[in-house]
């Protein structure tokens, strides 16, 4: 009846009438803050479904499938054309040190230099640009990027700086060159005692200059930190360069609680954007405090692991090694701890809610902690205890990945930087156990991808080509470096998705496009699932964005 009595109204009423039905149709569609149309969208959920528009509301997606229908169900307040780009869940670096490379962003960076002449030239450079600067500092030196292959001495630093303490890290963060001056100020002499460490002396007994491991936290220790403003405008610069390579999570391996609580604030003034995993450093400060008080798991910031550090790294020969190093087979490297206290931390750990994060680069050092892993866990399979590179494995100890339910927790560029001289380190033989990470995949069904940065780039499409053709930046070697250790386009793209989440209890929260997510997303002009290997490395972000917000767009 009622809709009978539409045919009487008069005909001037005709328009009004469709007007009101279009707007009760209108009303219909549900509220959403974004609706993004015109993609090819890898969600990577379960099945690693393709769709092609996505809703996004209070921060979460709440629809993914056919734009027509979610243009049909949805009224939002802004619609994206997403020009049919390609979208992924925003990437997850799941090992780097975010704090520390802001900080370090006024040094000098030393990353491919080919001689050390060409370092000094950047020293000199640097300390024009900052002349009232209290120390001078560089970072990413490696010698075996140089004709002679040895390490450097202080002499030039002596002669060039004699009244500037200068403290120059190598790019794996395990060794650093330091000047007289900067000895003198931390006391460092010959016969300073150190243990998990070297402090080099030549054929004379005269200090060289270099430290390794543990020996360089004698002088870095001296540095001040810098005043609470400049730290944060360095940390939102970093962030910039961040969200411009499609980072939205970062996994900040080694930190204390001050330096949380300064990132923690910055979010919470909603300048700093990206969402944190932080390892803590396993002080006994911070295993006072957190232990007692619990883990912290919100949207934006997670604290419920500890980082601890096994060994060094293999280009410093710090590595601890199971059989001598090939090059010098007198050496094996060395723990930077004993086994009884990686022994007692982990049963401290086991009976808390905290994950145990070590960094094992040697075979020696793996074997010891996943013994002491599993030891500790007591079969726990779901405690996602970490080990942090796993880079060289024996086939023996393998197994125990998947045995204990351990995380690998990788680097792929690591493999690709290192393949030039890790075969004279490891020799031939063991070199096969070494970057294993299509093995380790196979042992624990997941792995979680991380960059190192700033011991590599920060780019994260860097490790995704490293990990897929096992190629450095010069496409190098033809055929890649043991192929039979590279891992499948899409299992890369978990890696730096949503496993790395789960290597962190986030797997509910961030990874994925799907209904319920964090609406954390990045826009590509390159298809990472097709394109050429050589082509991987310079596909462009577009866009990125956290929580439906938009957080960086390429100009």
């Amino acid at each position: 009846m009622a809709l009978r009595s539409c045919f009487h109204f008069p005909k001037l009423a005709a328009p009004l009438l469709a007007l009101a039905l279009l707007s009760s149709c209108s009303a219909k569609r549900e509220a959403v803050d974004l609706l993004v149309t015109n993609a090819t969208v890898y969600t990577v959920d379960s099945t690693f479904s393709k769709a092609e528009a996505f809703a996004v509301k209070d921060g979460k997606f709440v629809a993914v499938g056919p734009a027509a229908e979610l243009k049909a169900k949805y009224q939002a307040a802004q619609e994206v054309d997403a020009g049919g780009k390609f979208i992924y869940p925003g990437f997850y670096d799941a090992h780097c040190h975010f704090y520390r490379y802001a900080l370090a962003l006024p040094s000098a960076d030393l990353v491919g230099t080919n001689s050390w002449k060409e370092v000094i030239q950047k020293l000199q450079e640097n300390r024009k640009k900052y002349p009232q600067a209290a120390w001078l500092t560089g970072r990413g030196w490696d010698q075996n990027d140089w004709p002679s292959k040895q390490f450097p001495t202080k002499d030039t630093l002596d002669q060039l700086f004699p009244d500037v303490p200068v403290l120059l890290v190598r790019v794996d963060g395990h060794a650093a060159l330091v000047n007289q001056k900067a000895l003198d100020l931390a006391g460092v002499t010959a016969r300073t005692p150190i243990s998990g460490g070297i402090i080099m002396r030549d054929a004379q007994g005269r200090l060289t200059g270099l430290l390794v491991d543990n020996a360089t936290r004698l002088v870095s220790s001296k540095i001040p930190d810098p005043a609470p403003d400049e730290a944060a405008q360095l940390l939102l610069q970093a962030q910039q360069n961040c969200l411009a390579v499609g980072l939205t999570s970062l996994a900040d391996a080694g930190l204390d609680k001050a330096n949380i609580d300064q990132m923690a604030a910055l979010q919470q003034q909603k300048k700093l954007k990206l969402r944190l995993y932080t390892m803590l450093n396993p002080t006994p400060e911070n295993r006072a405090f957190y232990l007692k008080n619990g883990p912290v798991l919100t949207d934006q910031l997670t604290i419920n692991s500890f980082k601890v550090y096994a060994d060094g790294a293999l280009g410093s020969r710090g590595a601890c090694l199971v059989k001598p190093y090939a090059d010098r087979p007198k050496e094996t490297g060395f723990l930077l701890s004993t086994e009884k206290q990686f022994r007692a931390l982990a049963k401290e750990l086991a009976a808390s809610k905290f994950q145990m994060n070590t960094h094992a680069i040697g075979d020696s050092a793996n074997r010891i902690i996943l013994n002491i892993y599993g030891e500790a866990l007591h079969r726990q399979k779901d405690r996602r205890w970490r080990i942090e590179h796993a880079q060289v494995v024996t086939p023996a100890d393998m197994p125990k990945f998947g045995q204990f339910g351990i995380v690998p927790s990788v680097q792929p560029t690591h493999a690709t930087s290192d393949m030039y001289w890790a075969g004279e380190r490891l020799g031939a033989e063991r070199l096969k156990t070494a970057y294993a990470y299509k093995e380790l995949l196979k042992q624990y069904g997941q792995l979680a991808l991380g960059s190192d940065f700033p011991v590599e780039n920060i780019n994260p499409l860097f490790g995704f080509h490293s990990a897929v053709a096992r190629q450095d930046a010069k496409n190098f070697p033809k055929g890649g470096f043991q192929m039979e250790n590279a891992i499948s386009r899409p299992d890369a793209l978990r890696g730096m998705t949503t496993w790395a989440a789960h290597a962190g209890f986030e797997e509910k929260r961030k990874g994925q496009i799907k209904p319920g997510m964090l609406a954390d997303f990045v826009v590509l002009d390159t298809d990472l699932l097709t394109a050429p290997k050589e082509k991987l490395r310079a596909a462009q972000v577009l866009q990125t964005w956290i929580g439906g917000e938009s957080v960086f767009t390429r100009k």
